[in-house]
């Protein structure tokens, strides 16, 4: 198997730039032949001398209809590369793109320029949404003075979970993101969420689960019964559109409760937990747990599906 190392945004949003550093640093240096598959031309370019010290072949590719596996296997044959660092073009749509079998994409960073996302999230969000859906790793830069660096992390987060998210400005900077001020307040003996307030948690417990452990909340959501779960264990949770009307996705989390045989799929319920952090398999790891405290039967909420968009 070949490595891959896939990064992608919309053009100068940072990818050559960011690309130039890693392949300099020595924790990045290999013996064997780096291949860097360039999909479109920025301003910055790179410089001969660095592709040389690096051990860097470079081929451009411009036409979408040439990023094929027949042509992606004659550079492999080319150049016998050790690894390969695939500069994506923003406009052509990544879950369009496929590679040779033994090509396995080891990391994905999307790089995303904070004082263009609004235009980008506004017009192009599907586009952003694939960009950054199996992206390990999303950096924000030239987030100098932006203040919606909050809501431009929800945004992301909404599609991808799991991504590690990093803000920086225009020096490169890591930036001290200031925390938003939740619409609930997580010091009352019951935090009692609405449909936008559930997502909100939803998002912020994935983020700081420390903030709730041991608290208590309540909301309305829709029975979710895995196959996988324990007799005891259900999932309380609502659908949200992240990005548009075909882009679903089920937030909740694990919850016991004594009697969750009882509960229908797909019925409605209003939920009274404790939060706990705990290992779970489906997490790989740890994450929030509830510890349902009480479970009744409600009707469907006016919105069944929380809105993102």
């Amino acid at each position: 198997m070949i490595p891959v190392y896939l990064i992608n945004g919309f053009l100068e949003s940072g990818k050559t730039e960011f690309i130039k550093y890693t392949i300099s640093q020595p924790y990045f240096r290999t013996k064997g032949t780096t291949l860097l598959i360039l999909c479109e031309e920025g301003e910055l370019e790179y410089e001969e001398v660095l592709l040389k010290q690096t051990k860097t072949a470079m081929e451009i590719i411009e036409d979408e209809e040439d990023f094929n596996i027949e042509y992606l296997m004659e550079l492999e044959k080319k150049y016998k590369p050790e690894r390969i660092i695939i500069e994506y073009n923003g406009m052509w749509n990544v879950k369009d793109m496929k590679l040779p079998i033994h090509w396995s994409i080891d990391q994905q960073i999307t790089m995303i320029d904070a004082s263009t996302f609004p235009m980008y999230y506004t017009n192009m969000k599907s586009m952003v949404a694939e960009m950054v859906r199996k992206s390990e790793m999303i950096i924000f830069n030239r987030c100098d003075g932006i203040k919606e660096l909050s809501n431009y992390k929800r945004n992301v987060k909404a599609v991808n979970q799991q991504a590690e998210i990093i803000f920086e400005d225009s020096q490169g900077e890591i930036t001290e993101m200031m925390e938003e001020e939740l619409p609930y307040d997580i010091n009352q003996p019951i935090i009692t969420l609405n449909d936008q307030e559930f997502a909100i948690w939803y998002l912020d417990s994935l983020d700081h689960i420390e903030r709730y452990v041991g608290k208590t909340v309540e909301f309305v959501g829709q029975v979710l019964k895995p196959k996988s779960f324990p007799i005891d264990y259900f999932v309380p949770g609502r659908l949200a559109m992240t990005c548009c009307a075909d882009d679903m996705a089920f937030l909740g989390f694990a919850c016991e409760y004594d009697n969750a045989v009882s509960l229908k799929e797909k019925s409605w319920v209003k939920v009274i937990a404790t939060v706990s952090n705990e290992y779970w398999p489906d997490y790989h790891g740890e994450g929030p747990v509830l510890h349902a405290v009480k479970v009744e039967q409600t009707k469907a909420p006016k919105e069944e599906v929380i809105n993102f968009v």
